[in-house]
């Protein structure tokens, strides 16, 4: 009987952030934001496939990333979702401070290789969507701030405008892509997943004859 009250009690208990998840079926979907939830749709038919909601809280912005949809929510939080499970969940700094009057605007930006970029007036903070590991984080200069709608692609790069009192305008705009702000002779990050490192031959030890 002691298991299963503890068992029901388990079931009981809030999800974590709040989260409400109806999973869907097999099949390719499109995610949007629809009212307090994120949806995703059959690619087909357009029927409804699954729910994603929190508790309390509404999307404000989704991007679709490779059979997931990333979210931001009106709280700042960050999520991500295969319509099956909510694989990961980061919350943005400050997010108090601007979100309400920003809302999502230009804030989610894609810079391909599997990095998302977070764009607020302070900073732009970039994760890997795989798993939601933060990979860089740049601040705007001193009396600046990054505008998240005021952003232009060219190529795999994202032009991104930072307004300033007293700056020239070379100054006001900057570039970046899944590495960071484009910049000469800059450190390359390894922002691929963590896996075994590749075997090398040993070069003294002879190959045998094709057969």
């Amino acid at each position: 009987m002691a298991l299963g009250l503890f068992g029901a009690a388990r079931h009981l208990r809030p999800a974590p952030y709040g989260d409400r998840l109806l999973p869907h079926a097999q099949g390719e979907w499109a995610a949007r934001a629809q009212g307090a939830a994120v949806v995703g749709y059959d690619s087909r038919t357009g029927a409804p496939r699954w729910r994603y909601a929190r508790a309390g809280h509404r999307p404000v912005a989704v991007v679709p990333t490779r059979g997931e949809a990333i979210a931001l929510w009106d709280d700042g939080l960050l999520t991500d979702t295969d319509g099956r499970t909510v694989r990961w969940h980061r919350a943005l700094p400050d997010a108090a401070e601007w979100l309400p009057a920003q809302g999502g605007t230009g804030v989610l930006r894609p810079l391909g290789r599997g990095i998302l970029a977070v764009v607020a007036p302070r900073r732009v903070t970039a994760y890997r969507t795989a798993d939601g590991d933060l990979r860089w984080v740049l601040p705007a200069r001193k009396g600046c701030a990054f505008r998240p709608e005021g952003a232009v692609r060219r190529g795999t790069a994202l032009l991104l405008a930072q307004p300033c009192a007293d700056a020239a305008w070379t100054g006001q705009l900057v570039a970046l892509d899944d590495l960071g702000r484009i910049a000469p002779d800059r450190t390359p990050l390894g922002n691929d997943l963590p896996g075994p490192r590749p075997r090398h031959l040993d070069a003294g030890k002879p190959l045998a004859r094709p057969r």
